[in-house]
Formats: C-alpha cells, structure tokens, sequence
C-alpha cells in the first residue's frame, strides 16, 4: 500500500475509533501541543514559524492538522492501551535491559584469542586494541564503544553471551562466521518501567495495533469515506 494512501487510513481508523471511544480535543490540549511543537523545531518568532513551513512545502492548515492528528493519536494510544503497559512488560522484562559495551571485531579468530588473555593479563589496553585491529574507522574512533545496546540490537549469539555477563567482564572471543568478536562489558542495566519507557510502551502497542487496523481494509475502498467507520475496531 502507497505510503501516501496509508497515511490516510491510519488516520482515518485513528478518528474513528476516537468518536467511537468519546475522546475530544479542547483547545487547550492543542495549544499546548503546538507550543511544544514549535520549541522542539526552535521556532521562536512566526516568521521562522513561516519559514519552517515554506521549507517544508506546507501550509498554516498543514501544520495545524499534524498537531490535530499528533494529540489525538496519543490520547488515544493512552486511552487504549495505558493499562497494559505493566503486564506488556512484566512479560517482556528480558528484552528491556540494556548493556553499556565495547567491541572490536577481527578475521583472524586467532589472533583473537591472543589478545584476549593479552587483555586478561592487562598487557594491553581494549582501546589499543581497537585502534590497532579494527577495521571500521567510526567504531576506532569510540574506542570500541558501542553505548547503550538492546537484546533486538544483537544476534542471538551474541546476545546469550552478552546478557549474561558480570560486568565489568572481558568476553572470550565469540566466533560468528568469518568474524571474531572481543567484547568488553561495563555494565548491565536493569529495566525501569520510568515514565519514558511507559510511553515507549504505549506507541509500541498503538503501532502493532494500528498496523494490524491498516491491514483489514479493502484496498478497492480504500478511499470511501464511509469505510473506516464500518471497520471492527
């Protein structure tokens, strides 16, 4: 389905299953909104409101209806799906911790075990290491450091390896195909189901749902105004 046309939809589904629901957008809710919309774009004075909007080939409706469509979108994914969340990541805790690693990654799985008790030994730094052997000049340049990583950001491999660790550890190289990986763990973070997270969860839920809402529809009818109200919601 066109993205164009998919957009549509989902807004359509999106406004009728709000009027379904009985959610309303008062004024207040959209000045708020915009207000918001406008300090993360720097948008200061109203020309550079204007300017923005030129550049961007749109018009004062436009961005009046984006705000509209962004409000009632996250009053809804709240109304929906807020008493989820918790049981969502009870079920799903595993997949919420993070790990604070590094990396380099080698040809030669030999050479990977020689500076693993190389570094066991502390003959040599992980930075050196990474500086000397790695053959990607951004990963070089951190020092190996990858930042905060996810289970879904790892290979299954690698990620049994990683996500059960005790930090701070060195892990014995872990051979994958032709590469060789030399991690280092500094640290394992254990979820925190912190108001971030609990949006996260939300727009996640509200994507699966609207995604699955997008996908029943007739693409033949697809531009019937009376269509979205028909769906089962």
């Amino acid at each position: 389905m066109p993205s164009a046309i998919t957009s549509i939809v989902e807004r359509r589904v999106v406004e009728a299953k709000a009027q379904a629901v009985g959610l309303k957008i008062d004024a207040t809710e959209l000045q708020k909104a915009a207000d918001s919309f406008r300090l993360k774009n720097n948008l200061v004075t109203t020309q550079e409101t204007l300017s923005w909007l030129q550049r961007h080939a749109l018009s004062i409706d436009d961005l009046e209806t984006l705000v509209y469509d962004t409000v009632l979108s996250v009053k809804l994914a709240e109304h929906l799906f807020a008493s989820q969340v918790e049981t969502y990541f009870m079920e799903r805790w595993l997949d919420y911790m993070q790990v604070v690693m590094y990396e380099t990654v080698l040809d030669n799985s030999d050479l990977a075990m020689e500076l693993f008790y190389a570094l066991q030994e502390q003959e040599i730094k992980f930075t050196d290491v990474v500086r000397h052997y790695n053959q990607d000049p951004e990963l070089r340049r951190r020092g190996g450091y990858r930042g905060l990583v996810k289970r879904k950001d790892l290979t299954p491999e690698l990620s049994a390896a990683v996500f059960a660790a005790t930090p701070p550890q060195l892990l014995k190289p872990i051979t994958k195909g032709k590469k060789t990986y030399l991690i280092w763990i500094e640290e394992v973070i254990q979820p925190i189901l912190d108001d971030a997270l609990r949006s996260q969860i939300v727009l996640e839920l509200f994507t699966t749902w609207l995604k699955q809402q997008v996908a029943q529809v007739d693409r033949t009818k697809i531009l019937d105004p009376t269509l979205i109200p028909s769906i089962t919601l």
